[in-house]
């Protein structure tokens, strides 16, 4: 006998009541009115029994309230219930002819079993048409997620028809969206969860009911609804790891939970012990910013609202993990801010007690010795945490003096903060001083997990070399700049070998150099992608001069490109007025940019 999507409605249906303890109900057996996508009869007792000191008055204005959101697109009536449903919703309401205001919550995230979680299928909607969820679970009455779901025998069915029934299902009965947390899309083989906002790729798989990555490769079944719907997880989800990040609604992803779980405990261990939190490395391209973010915001309850300080090592880093932080406040509770300068800092530090998401560069810590705070509720996030930081004297090559480590200097700028590190890069073995500052490994989340994952796109690698016909002194001059960049590997330290490294400038900016470059690029591209590959290339300059010497005789020899191929770079007050055009405004930039997310270094 086949095995049907009814088959897997039912198992799924047992699976949630008898292994998650959640109660079932047949949705046709129930009186109720199909325009309203609320059950009412279990919201308004859940509201009783989490609020168990509010009047009537106050619980019936909390639901008026939720039925009642401001006009607007889904987007943003959903950006309104989460809010609601994560941080509660503050009423006015009259109790013996007096006017009061209280806090509703909608759910008790303190005391799992005070709330009521139940499984429903067959739940019938009436509004554009009519449609039927194949699932819907309701918490405390809310329909937080929906399920669609797949035969896993019919070959012409899969998840991907499951993704385009849920957004039929957007456009024909949005009410019951306004209430949804996520979507969930399943044929038994595949089940993936999103918002109402993702595209079909944005979709993923929860692999592990306990962080392990050992077993991922093929998930199971019921690792997926273990994995995600146990109780206490399910609304430890809801609450820290679902955000909006302007208009689009983000799910923290497996990877992305358990990873700031083991942080934010390793976090709270080092406040009372050394101070060094760990390291975080999860790959490029895995979400390591809002990771970073989902941290800030778990953080706050965990350790009673700490002031976080945000370091990045470069002022372009710093703007672009800064608008991250600005785009998910709402989730955050609270405005981030970017320190001016190391006086600025200290002000921001010293006008609070607790609470305060700071951003700051590493270089303003030099800008002075003396303290900056002393307080121990100060956690000390450092993006990419494999540069820069370090603890022990160094020699200047050039003076002999000894340079002081950056990381000491923030050490004693802050010596009773906590410091975690973040990296998208593995720290080489060498390397101990990422470890000396920041502890071990929190959680490691590789490229070949990412890429296995969806979480990330594959990097392929083929060598290419370009004959330019230059001679021995010339060669044996690049080995010797690399050398000294190596041994000067910290970002002040490159600073200062600028004019060292002009020569280096000469060579490859040379016309004979992105010449041949050029016709390097032009026939590999034409010979071996241009029918082959879809999505962006990128070419990585090795200065902006060079970078606009190769916009130009790549267009110089294939003038029919003018549309097809852009520069992105900042601009700079000194540059000659003939860039200008080519390097154009934030606009330009960020358009490019966008369109250049699937990109290919070369």
């Amino acid at each position: 006998m086949a095995y049907t999507e009814a088959n897997y409605e039912n198992a799924i249906i047992e699976l949630f009541r008898d292994t998650l303890g959640y109660s079932y109900i047949y949705a046709p057996d129930l009186t109720r009115d199909y325009s309203d996508p609320l059950y009412t009869d279990e919201l308004v007792p859940a509201l009783r029994k989490i609020n168990p000191k509010l009047s009537q008055a106050a619980i019936a204005e909390a639901v008026y309230k939720l039925r009642n959101f401001e006009g607007g697109a889904l987007p943003q009536k959903n950006i309104q219930f989460m809010d609601c449903l994560q941080n509660g919703v503050t009423v006015n309401y009259y109790d013996d002819g007096e006017q009061r205001s209280a806090l509703v919550n909608f759910v008790d995230y303190q005391n799992v079993n005070c709330n009521s979680f139940t499984i429903a299928n067959q739940w019938t909607i009436v509004e554009n048409s009519e449609k039927r969820p194949d699932i819907i679970i309701f918490l405390n009455g809310l329909p937080v997620v929906v399920f669609e779901l797949k035969s896993p025998s019919r070959e012409e069915t899969d998840a991907s028809e499951a993704y385009r029934q849920l957004r039929n299902y957007m456009r024909e009965i949005p009410s019951l969206f306004i209430y949804n947390a996520f979507l969930v899309m399943s044929d038994q083989a595949i089940s993936k969860a999103g918002t109402i906002t993702a595209g079909e790729d944005r979709f993923m798989e929860w692999k592990t009911k306990d962080g392990s990555y050992e077993n991922t490769r093929y998930a199971q079944f019921d690792t997926f609804f273990e994995g995600m719907f146990d109780k206490a997880r399910l609304l430890d989800i809801i609450k820290n790891f679902i955000c909006f990040s302007g208009d689009t609604k983000i799910l923290g992803a497996y990877h992305q939970y358990f990873a700031v779980r083991k942080a934010v405990a390793s976090t709270t261990t080092a406040t009372e012990t050394d101070g060094k939190g760990g390291v975080f490395w999860h790959t490029q391209g895995s979400g390591k910013s809002l990771s970073m973010v989902f941290y800030a915001r778990l953080l706050q309850d965990t350790l009673n609202s700490p002031t976080i300080v945000i370091l990045t090592d470069r002022n372009d880093l710093d703007d672009q993990l800064l608008g991250q932080f600005v785009k998910c406040k709402t989730f955050l509770r609270q405005d981030p801010q970017q320190a001016k300068s190391r006086a600025h800092l200290k002000e921001l530090l010293a006008g609070r007690e607790a609470n305060g998401i700071i951003f700051t560069t590493i270089q303003k810590f030099e800008e002075s010795t003396e303290s900056l705070s002393e307080r121990r509720n100060i956690v000390v996030m450092a993006d990419e945490a494999h540069r820069g930081h370090r603890l022990g004297e160094k020699a200047d090559v050039k003076t002999g003096r000894m340079l002081i480590g950056t990381a000491r200097i923030i050490r004693d700028s802050l010596p009773n903060a906590t410091y975690i590190g973040f990296t998208g890069t593995p720290i080489s073995s060498k390397d101990r001083s990422t470890i000396e500052v920041f502890g071990n490994y929190i959680d490691i989340y590789d490229m070949t997990q990412a890429v296995e994952d969806g979480a990330t796109r594959p990097v392929f690698y083929e060598s290419r070399i370009i004959r330019l016909k230059l001679d021995e002194d010339i060669l044996r001059l690049i080995d010797a700049e690399y050398d000294i960049m190596a041994q000067n590997a910290e970002p002040y330290a490159i600073e200062k070998s600028k004019k060292e490294l002009s020569q280096m400038e000469s060579i490859l900016g040379a016309e004979e150099t992105i010449a041949a470059l050029c016709e390097d690029i032009i026939k590999h591209y034409e010979e071996n992608r241009q029918r082959e590959l879809t999505g962006k290339a990128m070419i990585v300059a090795y200065s902006r001069p060079i970078a606009i010497k190769i916009y130009r005789k790549l267009l110089q020899t294939r003038p029919e490109w003018t549309e097809k191929i852009g520069v992105v770079m900042t601009s700079d007050n000194n540059d000659p007025e003939d860039w200008q055009k080519i390097i154009g405004n934030k606009h330009h930039r960020k358009k490019w940019q966008r369109d250049s997310r699937t990109t290919t270094p070369r």
